[in-house]
């Protein structure tokens, strides 16, 4: 385009992430994070027909291009060694539908944000000459990660851990996540005004995210008889999640004899996390690497239970940051149980200083500069892209 003689430039950026929030989120803050500086940029998203990204992205008014890619079960079964092959069949034309996407879009810069889908976009702009970023939103990180790291031109990392599990020779930057906004922007007296919550007592926030977790759900039934036999003044509020095998968790809960009219007790499918987090004092939850970013921007202590479903345990490793920390305690599934978690509440309820002490730890974790390290990262390579631009 030219504008009084001279090319207009465009920047055109392709995010590639995707399968779960954890990879999704982070590529749509790094979006933003380009726009508050280039608001004329275009953006292209590439990611699984069949992920959360196929339709958050659309909603978010961005261009999303579908590439069929899926991850190796490692578990010897029947019904893994037809998704193998499946997947090895994915992967066999994932090279040739990389690289008609770049084509189609030509973008200056590439981005992945992690998923099996990052692995064939980036490696193959990195072949075609493109510039490339990856940035890793786990302590520990996946196989994609691993491998791109070696070919990138930059490398973002969460939390300086992951770098050990990274070669040697890899050279990174430490940005920490983009959180989605609302996180910090509000106060707990804000929040809890918000809510109706009174001021003066314990609040706890529980989830297992936006589809639950079954043994989340069944230690807080049992937590919430504990507190009405008891008479324990804490407020509750729990998202038992949207899968379809929760749909009747409330009537559950009323046949064990809770009585969800006590007023102490919310119970939702899904709750408005970045005020009901700012209302909590302690946030019980899995340990994606979003959700534990969000615990720090707004500075929460947490019970943390890792899930055990996930690639290479990561969310383990997400968990024993904030615990080495003095931010969160993280139990490993295979060790928690409701009788645990009534002993760790009724620890922390007669112990306000130790629950005060988890959340001022995990503000201290919280690295608040994110966008700029992020940018600050970005920044030379875009610079570089203007340049050539100018001088076509």
């Amino acid at each position: 385009m030219l504008i009084n003689g001279h090319r207009k430039f465009m920047l055109k950026i392709l995010l590639a992430g995707g399968g779960t929030a954890g990879h999704v989120n982070p590529a749509l803050a790094i979006a933003e994070i380009i726009k508050d500086k280039h608001p004329d940029t275009q953006f292209c998203f590439a990611g699984t027909p069949d992920g959360l990204e196929a339709a958050i992205v659309p909603k978010e008014g961005y261009d999303f291009k579908p590439i069929k890619i899926k991850g190796f079960q490692r578990k010897l079964s029947l019904e893994n060694i037809k998704r193998n092959i499946k997947a090895m069949g994915y992967l066999a034309i994932s090279g040739h539908r990389s690289r008609q996407i770049i084509k189609e879009f030509n973008p200056d810069i590439v981005i992945g944000t992690g998923g099996y889908v990052s692995g064939p976009i980036v490696r193959t702009a990195a072949k075609m000459g493109i510039r490339t970023v990856i940035h890793e939103a786990n302590a520990f990180p996946g196989v994609t990660t691993k491998i791109l790291s070696k070919y990138v031109d930059k490398v973002m990392l969460t939390v300086k851990e992951t770098a050990k599990y990274l070669d040697s020779n890899v050279k990174y930057t430490v940005t920490g996540l983009p959180v989605r906004k609302g996180f910090g922007g509000i106060s707990k007296q804000q929040a809890r005004e918000r809510l109706g919550l009174p001021q003066n007592e314990i609040c706890i926030l529980s989830t297992g995210g936006s589809l639950g977790a079954r043994v989340i759900n069944e230690a807080v039934a049992k937590l919430f008889k504990w507190y009405q036999q008891n008479n324990i003044k804490i407020n509750h509020i729990h998202s038992y999640g949207k899968y379809q095998g929760y749909k009747d968790y409330p009537n559950t809960l009323r046949s064990d004899g809770v009585d969800l009219n006590d007023k102490r007790i919310r119970l939702s499918e899904y709750v408005d996390m970045p005020v009901c987090m700012a209302a909590a004092d302690l946030v019980i939850s899995r340990c994606g690497a979003n959700s534990l970013t969000e615990l720090e921007a707004i500075g929460r202590g947490s019970i943390l239970i890792p899930s055990p479903n996930v690639a290479e345990n990561h969310q383990y490793y997400n968990g024993m940051v904030l615990d080495k920390a003095g931010a969160g305690i993280c139990i490993e599934q295979k060790d928690f149980s409701a009788e645990w978690l009534i002993n760790k509440i009724e620890e922390l309820y007669n112990n306000r200083e130790m629950l005060e002490a988890l959340s001022d730890n995990a503000k201290k974790l919280y690295i608040s500069d994110t966008p700029e390290r992020v940018y600050g990262v970005l920044s030379p390579l875009i610079a570089g892209v203007i340049i050539n631009s100018n001088s076509d």
